[in-house]
């Protein structure tokens, strides 16, 4: 049966986290995520899995890696300042096809900035941190039973396509703490990973048939050896200096991915049947959306909230089917504006994209959304 707790959002990431089969967190204290390593130190024991506090952020994703390889579901949580440090092995998980969970907690930056203080600044860090071309899912919560809900997916993903999954979170929702009813454990759908045994001495470990796009995975914990890089490699996970080789494993590392954006991209959208205007945004920032919205209602205009859920990769799709009906976007987001160039990209030949951010470390409020619009409404009449 369901169950009714109070619960913060980095709190959720934990519970939800061990729902999804989570059994070994290796992370390193950083606010605002700290609650997510203290929560697992103290949960996992009990589910039978394994904590360990990592000399940095750096060990602690290397540490994700190597559990994962072995056979574990693994994860790791930290915020902007580690996020960095852990860009390499990132690209080393991508390249290797290792599933894993690393969560952001965003805080105001650049640098050290504001370490308690609300930001979604790592937004364009989650696409192009690490080098080279490599595939990217990252998924942003706005509530604490959506980040409990949204991290077994996190994990689905992270198993269905082989790859890291980033699980994009801000200060905002990590540190809310709300009422929220769980489901009942029998009814969530968990992934559990193709599993390749036993197929002699040359280890074809990579080896994908035709027309698919995710290999099977051999778990050294459970006796299978093979060979894992980060160069380039062939079948058998040796490197390779074979240009056609490389290129044609990288070309499915990001096709696993953008073959696969029906499946992988969520949206939520609020009043937006007959909405003129869209309001674009994620995460944290959401909550100000929906009341500004709801306002705007009040007073008799069609505006709506469009947010993306999965925000890598951004899902384009959804919003140009929206494109005929608006007359314009405002976008909202605690950055310089960052997913403001994602919805330029995809609607700015067609209607007009303004914007309202913040840097300072405050949070922008409804008041601020509902004085834009009405800036916006008054700019059009003066055209």
């Amino acid at each position: 049966m369901s169950k009714a707790v109070l619960m913060q959002g980095n709190e959720a990431a934990v519970e939800g986290a061990i729902a999804a089969g989570m059994r070994f967190f290796a992370g390193y204290p950083i606010t605002p995520s700290t609650e997510i390593a203290e929560g697992s130190a103290a949960r996992l024991p009990q589910e039978g899995g394994k904590f360990i506090q990592m000399e940095d952020e750096l060990a602690s994703i290397a540490a994700v890696l190597g559990a994962s390889a072995a056979g574990m579901k693994a994860m790791t949580a930290t915020s902007g300042p580690g996020f960095s440090l852990m860009q390499e092995n990132l690209g080393y998980g991508a390249m290797a096809e290792i599933p894993c969970v690393i969560v952001d907690v965003q805080r105001a930056g650049p640098s050290t900035g504001l370490a308690t203080s609300p930001a979604q600044a790592d937004y364009m860090q989650a696409k192009w941190g690490t080098h080279g071309d490599h595939p990217v899912i990252a998924i942003s919560p706005s509530s604490v039973l959506e980040t409990y809900m949204l991290i077994i997916r996190a994990f689905n993903l992270a198993e269905k396509y082989r790859t890291p999954v980033i699980f994009l979170m801000d200060e905002i929702v990590g540190h809310m703490r709300e009422g929220v009813e769980l489901p009942n454990p029998n009814d969530l759908i968990i992934n559990r990973r193709k599993m390749s045994f036993h197929d002699g001495a040359n280890k074809q470990c990579y080896y994908v048939p035709e027309g698919q796009y995710v290999p099977a995975m051999k778990p050294f914990g459970q006796g299978e050896r093979y060979n894992i890089t980060g160069n380039a490699h062939d079948e058998s996970g040796f490197p390779t200096n074979s240009n056609e080789i490389a290129g044609k494993l990288v070309g499915r590392l990001l096709d696993k991915v953008e073959k696969n954006v029906d499946d992988i991209t969520r949206v939520d959208e609020y009043a937006m049947d007959d909405a003129e205007t869209a309001i674009v945004c994620f995460g944290g920032t959401a909550r100000a959306v929906m009341s500004a919205v709801l306002e705007a209602r009040t007073a008799g205009k069609k505006v709506g909230m469009f947010r993306p859920v999965t925000v890598w990769p951004f899902p384009e799709k959804q919003l140009r089917a929206r494109l005929p009906q608006l007359k314009n976007i405002l976008m909202v987001e605690h950055n310089h504006g960052q997913m403001l160039l994602e919805v330029q990209r995809v609607a700015g030949r067609e209607k007009p994209v303004c914007f309202l951010g913040r840097i300072d470390g405050t949070v922008i409020s409804p008041q601020d959304i509902l004085a834009k619009l009405s800036e916006m409404e008054e700019n059009h009449h003066g055209e």
